[in-house]
């Protein structure tokens, strides 16, 4: 007995003959074709993303810099500030101290000048009270010669050895280095001539260059 031939169906959609083997061929590719096609997709996405993702960090990376370059400017800024602010106070501070120094050298120069004034020799103070004393009689011509108890004896010597000072008396002995104050009769008028009187205003005039000698 012959064998019976099936009569085997044309694929309505390619127009050939599938064997059973075939259905599970195209299955397999079918499955291939989805699997590679999804990991295709899944790589650009992973490749959009890693885009995306650089992108995102360089401009953060900029922004970072950005900031960091702002705040280190601040920090500059404020940091030049203070040292600025330091050096200023620490310059008004030495000029002060120098100030001060200077007053205190031209205070001891004074000090020692009128302590070398005052030691000079008996017969310098007698010359300086009667030179003073035809100074003032010019303005007072009678009244009361005041000095210092050094010098009592020689004014009371310079108006007895000198009749032009006839008018004159000694008063008590007065808190001055040296020189004489003389009054008018009834105190109408006074007259400083004391030595400190002349030396501060020899000093005061003569400040600016005792200074530009001591300190240049």
């Amino acid at each position: 007995m012959g064998s019976v031939v099936k009569e085997q169906e044309v694929c309505p959609n390619c127009g050939h003959v599938h064997t059973p083997g075939d259905a599970n061929i195209g299955l397999e590719k079918l499955v291939k074709d989805i699997r590679e096609k999804a990991k295709a997709e899944v790589e650009k996405l992973h490749a959009d993303a890693k885009a995306d993702s650089d992108q995102i960090l360089a401009q953060a990376g900029k922004r970072s810099e950005t900031i960091k370059l702002t705040a280190e400017e601040e920090v500059a800024k404020q940091a030049s500030h203070i040292v600025s602010q330091e050096v200023s106070a620490a310059n008004l501070l030495v000029k002060r101290e120098l100030l001060n120094t200077q007053k205190e050298l031209l205070d001891q120069v004074y000090e020692n000048t009128r302590k070398e004034i005052a030691a000079l020799p008996d017969s310098f103070h007698r010359e300086a009270i009667r030179k003073l004393l035809t100074e003032a009689k010019k303005e007072v011509p009678a009244g009361k010669v005041y000095c210092n108890a050094r010098d009592v004896a020689a004014a009371k010597a310079v108006i007895a050895e000198n009749a032009e000072f006839a008018k004159f008396t000694v008063g008590e002995p007065v808190d001055i280095d040296g020189g004489i104050l003389v009054e008018g009769e009834g105190a109408a008028l006074q007259i400083d001539y004391s030595y400190r009187t002349f030396l501060a205003k020899v000093w005061e005039s003569g400040l600016k260059d005792a200074s530009d000698i001591l300190f240049g």
